[in-house]
Order: structure tokens, then C-alpha cells, then sequence
């Protein structure tokens, strides 16, 4: 067995089913050894980067591996950007690159990434964006190497790990003859049981006071499946819901319990409930950027942090916790349900006041589609267990703050890293992951015009992925931006191609519409269609996205940013 044959053998071993690549000369072997692979599904993209991206969104809503590839050089080099994605999401994805033959090395031999006299280093570049990077140096190794891979790309908190093969590996004649069969060995991260006991002690005697309990559930939960444990929690003890952008969905927004999402984009319900909480009881959240305000300094004044997350870097960042249980989030709840069970008897019910965003009259006054009612249409739309991604832009704003999500239904946003491209890409790996499931794909014509052409893979692959573009000509958040910081606006308008003919050509369904009667009828097609479709949705540049840079809500944010004005 080769070296690239042994891979695909192991990789079928712990299941996974697709592969995403470009074509390559140090990739050649490994493209035909998924070729005869009756388990994997090969995918070759047009650009490696979109194929990390692919990888990215097949691990997202899995416990499977998203597995990518490319040739040595500038092809491994495009992997990065998912590989970012994949570190700072918590995508289990597993990278495999060419490099050129050591025996060369310092040369400047084709696609040399040595780091020798002036060639790139990619070893270095590759274990700065993942968990840990391999080199391969003996096929004998392969399968140890594929294994301790694979099993840190699950473990704790789930990232991307890569593995180099240089081309001398993949020359004939070198045979690996210790194959064996490739495990998966890891053990969840279970809560210690003494701090479960002290929270539940805390949080009994906070009942038992009629202190405000909130609970702020983020992507974490998600991801470790706690959606029914978190439900089960705040039904029994009438704990308010406020979800990060990512957390949306762990619970459906429709819930009595359910106050919206706690973001600087998010709902003014959901400040409110914050603001009042004398517990804030963190889960799966890692307490970035956007869900802090700028990591606002006095977010947790007077208030006793409880913060659950599967990593204990997280409880060292900008807020350090009253109490932190390291632990899997679903493990973790239903620690938690059950030790307070034990201690606390009726709850006297809450009420919380309701959002039902989706369903609320926007005023706009000019004729083109204003994006908030495009967002509540495709809300209103989704079908059960749909999937709904957003690229980054502002049309993430719209899509967080009006789409309200059901049990089964799932959002996520551009992560931390914050790709434009990466969910228009994404949602191919998605799809295939999930088949049974519908993918749609929120994004900027910004975000699309940066690697739409995947739509040709899609159309190849027979993927029925929905894009929907929320097409203004511009670069909607970096002009807010300028406007607020400078005081003027530059480059950043854009004249766009005719999308749906570009759909069209590719082989792809593809509508252009401007009401909001025509997008719905296009978007009932293309639910209806089983064929990748691109709605190309014209919408007012005179629409402002919700947004304070304080959890007090939009006046007392406008003052602060005044107030710092005046002060500089």
C-alpha cells in the first residue's frame, strides 16, 4: 500500500465521507486513491481555499472529520484561511499537503517550502494555524502519524490538524507495509463534580433570593449537542435565554423563555435581561468581541460570572469567571440540571418580554427591497432543520437580528476569523454533510463576487445550495465604518455582473428580483427545485443595521461614543 492509499484508508476507517482538494502534481497520488475509494467522495474545488471552507462547513454540525488536501507550494498555501476558520470555530478538519522532496531541500526547487535560503517556510506557516502540524518523514510512520492526528483534532476543544507528504514518500517503491487500522480514542471532557456542587450551591441560594438568573449560550453548546439538556434547564428553574450570535437556535427563539440574542447587533430584550441579571450564567461562549461590546470593561459589574466552556484558555481571556467548569457543555448542563434538582423545589414562573422580530412592520421609503424584510422572509421560509449561513457583512446584522429560528433549525456567522468568502463556500461542504438538510446561504455581493465561481462545483457535484445576495454595490459595513471614524466614505462602491446570468451559465438556476413578492416566489422555486440556485435580491443602500456599542441599548450607546468624541 502507498503512502496516499494508507491515508484514504484510515480515513475511511473513522468514517469520513468527502474529501475536498485541488489537483496537484504532489496531490496526484492521493486524487487517485480517492478516485477508487467506495466510501469517500471526492470533491476537487476551483481554489484550495474554498475546499478548507468546504471541509470547515462539513465538520460544523458533525462529529465527523472534515478532511481537505492540496498539491505542495501555493496550493497548500490556500488551505490557510479554513484552517483559521476551523482554529478559531472548533472545526475537527484535518489538512493534507504536498511538499517537495527533501532531498532538494535549499534548492529552490519547485513548490519548495523548506524556509531554506529564501523559500517560504510552510511548517512554521502550518503550526501557526492549526493544533499541531506533521511532517512525514518515514512511510512506516504513516499510520501513527495519520492517528495522533486525527485524535487531537477531536480532542478538547476540536481545531484543524495537517500533515506534510513530500513527494519523495510517493515515489514507486515506497510501500507502507505496517498498515493497520486507525482509531479514534477520545475522552470527553467531563465536569469536575465538586465545582458542580459549588455552583448549584450558588445558584440555589440565588433561587431561593429571587436574584435575576440569565443564562448566555453560545456556539460551544451547539456544538457539544446540548440543546436539549439547555431547554430542559431553563424550563425547570425559569432561567432567561439570551443567545450569542452563534448560539441562536440552542432553543427555539419562539420559546416563552427565549429573550434574543445579546450581541452589539443583537435585541434590546436581551439587553434589557442582561442588564438586570445578577447571574450570568455563561455556556459554551468564549466571550469575544461581539458578545461583549468590544469587550466592554464593565460588562459583569456587579454581576457573578458563571462560565462553562470544553477549554480553559477561554476563563483566561478578558473576564476571569466567579466560577468556571471546564467541561463539555452538554455534559456540563446536565450536571448542572441534576445537582440542583437535588436541592431546589418549585420556581415560581417568569416572564420575559417577547421579540417575534419576524413577523414586525418595517417602515422604508424607497422602492428597492429594504434587507431587514428580505432577512424575515427567509426566516418565515426555512423549512424545518434548515440551516441558514451568514457571510460577513451587514447583511449578518439583518439575517441575526429578524430571522427567528425553530427547534432544528440552525444559524451560524462568519467566526472570529471573520472570512468573507468563507460560508459561500462553506455551504457546499455543509450540504454534502448534511443532504437531507436545506442549506442557504446569506451573503454580500461583496462576500459572493470574492468566490462565487464554486457554483461551478455545486453545479458539477449536483449540490443544491441556495445563495441568496443581498446585492447594493457596496461594502455596506466598511462604509459605516469610515462614515463613524472619519467622517467621509472611499472605494468602497462597486458595479456587480448580472448574478443570475452568471447562475445560468454556470448551469445553475439563478433569479435576479427587486420586490420582495419576487424574491419569495424565487425562493419557493428553488426550495422546491433540488438544483443550486443564486437569487441575486436588490436592496436599498437606506437601511442601518441594529447596532450599540453598549448592552444599555442605542441612546446610551450613541452617548458614549459622543462622550468619547468630545473627550479625544
Amino acid at each position: 500500500m502507498r503512502v496516499y492509499e494508507a491515508i484514504v484508508k484510515g480515513l475511511e476507517d473513522i468514517g469520513v465521507r468527502a474529501a475536498f482538494g485541488g489537483a496537484g502534481e504532489n496531490a496526484a497520488g492521493l486524487m487517485l486513491a480517492l478516485k477508487h475509494s467506495q466510501r469517500i467522495r471526492p470533491v476537487i474545488t476551483r481554489h484550495e481555499q474554498a475546499a478548507s471552507f468546504m471541509a470547515c462547513g462539513y465538520a460544523m454540525y458533525t462529529n465527523e472529520l472534515g478532511f481537505c488536501f492540496a498539491t505542495a507550494g501555493p496550493g497548500a498555501f490556500n488551505l490557510f484561511s479554513g484552517l483559521a476558520v476551523a482554529m478559531s470555530d472548533s472545526y475537527p478538519v484535518l489538512a493534507v499537503s504536498g511538499y517537495a522532496s527533501r532531498a532538494w531541500q535549499g534548492w529552490g526547487s519547485l513548490n519548495e517550502t523548506s524556509g531554506l535560503n529564501r523559500t517560504p517556510d510552510s511548517r512554521a506557516m502550518f503550526a501557526a494555524t492549526t493544533k499541531k502540524s506533521f511532517l512525514l518523514t518515514d512511510a512506516a510512520d504513516t499510520c501513527d502519524v495519520l492517528e495522533e492526528a486525527v485524535n487531537i483534532a477531536f480532542e478538547g476543544r476540536p481545531g484543524p490538524v495537517h500533515i506534510h507528504v513530500p513527494e519523495d514518500l510517493t515515489h514507486h517503491g515506497v510501500e507502507v507495509t505496517d498498515f493497520r487500522h486507525i482509531r479514534l480514542d477520545v475522552a470527553p471532557v467531563v465536569p469536575d463534580p465538586a465545582r458542580v456542587e459549588d455552583i448549584a450551591s450558588m445558584l440555589t441560594d440565588a433561587l431561593a433570593r429571587r436574584k435575576r438568573i440569565v443564562a448566555l449560550v453560545g456556539f460551544g453548546a451547539i456544538r457539544s449537542g446540548a440543546g436539549a439538556e439547555v431547554r430542559r434547564l431553563i424550563e425547570r428553574f425559569q432561567i432567561p435565554l439570551l443567545t450569542t450570535l452563534d448560539g441562536k437556535g440552542i432553543v427555539s427563539e419562539g420559546h416563552p423563555l427565549s429573550v434574543g440574542v445579546f450581541a452589539d447587533s443583537g435585541h434590546s430584550s436581551a439587553w434589557k435581561a442582561f442588564r438586570e441579571a445578577d447571574v450570568v450564567l455563561c455556556i459554551g461562549n468564549s466571550l469575544n468581541q461581539h458578545a461583549t461590546f468590544n469587550y466592554r470593561e464593565d460588562l459583569f459589574a456587579n454581576k457573578v460570572l458563571v462560565h462553562v466552556n470544553i477549554s480553559e484558555a477561554e476563563f483566561r481571556k478578558a473576564y476571569r469567571p466567579d466560577y468556571a467548569l471546564h467541561s463539555d457543555a452538554r455534559l456540563a448542563v446536565a450536571a448542572l440540571h441534576d445537582a440542583l434538582e437535588a436541592k431546589v423545589g418549585d420556581v415560581a414562573p417568569v416572564e420575559v418580554d417577547g421579540r417575534d422580530y419576524e413577523a414586525r412592520h418595517i417602515t422604508h421609503l424607497t422602492g428597492k427591497i429594504h434587507p431587514g424584510e428580505l432577512a424575515q422572509s427567509i426566516g418565515r421560509l426555512l423549512p424545518p432543520q434548515g440551516v441558514l449561513l451568514a457571510d460577513a457583512g451587514a447583511h449578518l446584522a439583518w439575517l441575526s437580528y429578524y430571522v427567528e429560528l425553530e427547534e432544528g433549525q440552525h444559524f451560524r456567522k462568519a467566526g472570529s476569523f471573520g472570512p468573507m468568502a468563507g460560508h459561500v463556500n462553506g455551504a457546499i461542504g455543509l450540504k454534502i454533510a448534511h443532504p437531507e438538510r436545506t442549506v442557504v446561504v446569506g451573503c454580500g455581493d461583496g462576500c459572493y463576487s470574492l468566490s462565487g465561481f464554486e457554483l461551478m462545483t455545486a453545479v458539477e457535484h449536483e449540490v443544491p445550495v441556495i445563495w441568496v445576495i443581498f446585492d447594493d454595490e457596496e461594502f455596506k459595513l466598511i462604509k459605516l465604518f469610515q462614515l463613524t471614524t472619519y467622517g467621509e466614505t472611499g472605494l468602497v462602491e462597486f458595479r456587480n455582473p448580472d448574478f443570475a446570468a452568471y447562475a445560468r451559465a454556470c448551469g445553475a438556476d439563478g433569479y435576479r428580483v427587486e420586490t420582495l413578492d419576487e424574491f419569495e416566489k424565487a425562493f419557493r422555486e428553488a426550495l422546491g427545485s433540488g438544483r443550486p440556485t443564486l437569487i441575486d435580491a436588490k436592496i436599498t443602500r437606506w437601511a442601518v443595521p441594529h447596532y450599540s456599542p453598549s448592552p444599555d441599548g442605542v441612546i446610551a450607546g450613541l452617548v458614549e461614543t459622543i462622550e468619547a468624541r468630545l473627550r479625544d
